[in-house]
C-alpha cells in the first residue's frame, strides 16, 4: 500500500514564515505544543503498554496480534501527527509508504505487518517525543504564561507570605527592602520571558516538526514503491492491450473475414453466371451478398466501438456510457453526477468507458441479472464509475478472467477496482481514475467538430 503526499517545499522555515505565518504563526506553534503533551501522554502509555504486553506475551499465541494492533495505533497516531505538521506548517509533508501486507494465513499478515520499517518507525517516534514533547511544554508555559505572571507581579504580589520581613527576591539578593524594586525587577523578567517567547516557542515547535519530518515520511521509499507501482502498472497495460488485440483479432476472423471471405466466393459465383449468359440466376446472390456486407459492416461497428468509440470523441463519456447502456441486453440505469458537458483527459475517458462496457458484458454473459445500475461521480481529483447488478454472484478477480484484465487496464493510469460479489450477489464493481496528472482539461479533440469533420 502506498501513502503518499506531495510536497511543496522543504521543510520548516522558522526564520522565514509565510504571510499565513506571520498572521497567526505563534498561536499555531503554541497550540501544537500545549495540544501536544497531553496527546503525547496518551500515545506513549498507550504504545508502551501495547509493547510491552506484546513482546511479553509473543511466545503466547495473543502476543504477536497485540503487537499487530499496537502497530496500527501507532500508524494512525503517526497519520495525526502529520495532519498537526502539515497545519502548522502549511504545507504538506514529503510522502510516506506503508508496504502491503499480503498472506493466505494469519500468521504470514502477522508476520508481514511486523516487518513493515514504516510502523516500527512510527512506534519509534511516539518513543522519542513524548520527552522531547515534555520538554517542549515546560518551556512554553513558563515563558508565555510565566511571562504574563511577572509583568502582572505587582497586582498580585501581596498575596505571598513574607517572613522575617523579607519583601520579595530583590532583598534576598541584593538587601534591598523597596517594594517598588521588587516590582520593577519582577517585571523586567517577565518582559524578557515575553520578549523571547516567540523565538523559543518557535524552536521547540521546530524541533518536534524536524523530529516528524525525520521518522514520520519516508520519501525515497514511497518513491520506490511509486516506481515498482508504475512498472507494474505498464506491464498490466501492456498485457491488457495484448490481450485486447488477440481477442479483436479472434473477433475479425470469426466474424467479418468469415463473411468477407463468403462475399469473394459469392462474386466469383455472380461472375460465372453472368459469363454464362444468366443474369437471373445471379440476382439471388446479389441479394445475400448485400445481406452480408451489411452485417460485415455492422460487426466491424460494433468491433470499433468497443476501441474507440465516435460518439466518445465527439459527444464525451455521459454520451458514450448512455448508448453503452442502451445496448446491454440488460436493463441498464446510468446516473452520472457531474456536468454531462464536462470533458475529462481522452485517456480517463477512454478507460472509464472501457471498464463500464467490460463489466456491462460481463454482466450480460455472466452475472443472470435482471437489472443493473451504473453510477459515475467525480470526486475532487478522482473519477469513480460504479458497477452493480442483481445477479447470483461469485466473481473474483482471478488471472486469467476478464476482470483481471480491468484491473490491469486501470493500474496503467494508476486506478485501482474494487470488487465485492458474494455468492448470490449482488455483485458491485468500483473503479477509481485519478484525474490529476493526466492532462485533463480542454482541447481541440474534445470539442463538438468531430461531425464536420466527417462531413
Amino acid at each position: 500500500m502506498i501513502e503518499t503526499t506531495v510536497s511543496a517545499g522543504t521543510g520548516f522555515d522558522a526564520a522565514k514564515p509565510d504571510a499565513e505565518s506571520r498572521r497567526g504563526g505563534f498561536h499555531r506553534e503554541l497550540s501544537y505544543l500545549l495540544v501536544g503533551f497531553p496527546l503525547a501522554v496518551g500515545t506513549f502509555v498507550a504504545i508502551v503498554t501495547g509493547l510491552s504486553f506484546g513482546i511479553g506475551c509473543a511466545a503466547v499465541v495473543f502476543g504477536l496480534p497485540l503487537l499487530v494492533r499496537t502497530l496500527h495505533a501507532a500508524r494512525s497516531f503517526a497519520a495525526a501527527e502529520r495532519r498537526r505538521v502539515e497545519h502548522l506548517t502549511g504545507r504538506p509533508l514529503p510522502p510516506h509508504h506503508y508496504q502491503d501486507i499480503q498472506g493466505e494465513t494469519a500468521l504470514a499478515r502477522w508476520f508481514g505487518a511486523l516487518s513493515d520499517r514504516q510502523a516500527w518507525r512510527d512506534v519509534l517516534h511516539v518513543l522519542v517525543a513524548f520527552p522531547l514533547r515534555l520538554v517542549g511544554f515546560c518551556f512554553a508555559v513558563t515563558w508565555v504564561v510565566g511571562g504574563i505572571g511577572e509583568v502582572l507581579y505587582g497586582a498580585w504580589s501581596w498575596s505571598i507570605p513574607r517572613d522575617d520581613g523579607t519583601r520579595g527576591l530583590v532583598d534576598l539578593m541584593t538587601g534591598i527592602e523597596a517594594r517598588w524594586a521588587d516590582i520593577a525587577f519582577n517585571m523586567v523578567v517577565g518582559v524578557v520571558l515575553l520578549a523571547t517567547a516567540v523565538p523559543v516557542v518557535r524552536a521547540f515547535a521546530a524541533l518536534q516538526v524536524s523530529l516528524s519530518r525525520a521518522l514520520l515520511t519516508n520519501e525515497k521509499q514511497a518513491l520506490r514503491a511509486r516506481a515498482e507501482t508504475l512498472d507494474a502498472g505498464r506491464r498490466g497495460a501492456v498485457a491488457a492491450e495484448a490481450q485486447t488485440l488477440r481477442r479483436l483479432e479472434r473477433d475479425l476472423h470469426d466474424g467479418p473475414q468469415q463473411r468477407l471471405v463468403r462475399l469473394t466466393m459469392d462474386l466469383e459465383a455472380v461472375a460465372r453466371r453472368l459469363d454464362s449468359d444468366d443474369p437471373d440466376r445471379a440476382r439471388p446472390l446479389v441479394d445475400d451478398m448485400l445481406a452480408q456486407t451489411h452485417e460485415a459492416l455492422g460487426e466491424i461497428r460494433a468491433l470499433s466501438r468497443g476501441i474507440a468509440p465516435p460518439v466518445l470523441a465527439d459527444r464525451g463519456l455521459v454520451a458514450a456510457l448512455a448508448a453503452a447502456a442502451a445496448r446491454c441486453p440488460v436493463p441498464v440505469t446510468l446516473d452520472t453526477r457531474f456536468d454531462e458537458r464536462r470533458r475529462f483527459a481522452p485517456v480517463v475517458e477512454n478507460t472509464a468507458y472501457f471498464v463500464v462496457t467490460e463489466a456491462l458484458t460481463n454482466v450480460a454473459k455472466h452475472a443472470g441479472a435482471g437489472a443493473c445500475t451504473v453510477t459515475v461521480t467525480v470526486d475532487g481529483t478522482v473519477l469513480r464509475a460504479e458497477v452493480r447488478d442483481d445477479g447470483h454472484g461469485g466473481a473474483h478477480l482471478g488471472k486469467g478472467h476478464g476482470l483481471a484484465g480491468l484491473a490491469d487496464r486501470l493500474a496503467a493510469v494508476e486506478g485501482t477496482m474494487d470488487l465485492v460479489s458474494p455468492v448470490g450477489g449482488p455483485t458491485m464493481l468500483t473503479a477509481s481514475i485519478p484525474l490529476r496528472g493526466v492532462g485533463e482539461g480542454e482541447g481541440p479533440h474534445h470539442g463538438g467538430g468531430g461531425d464536420e469533420a466527417r462531413g
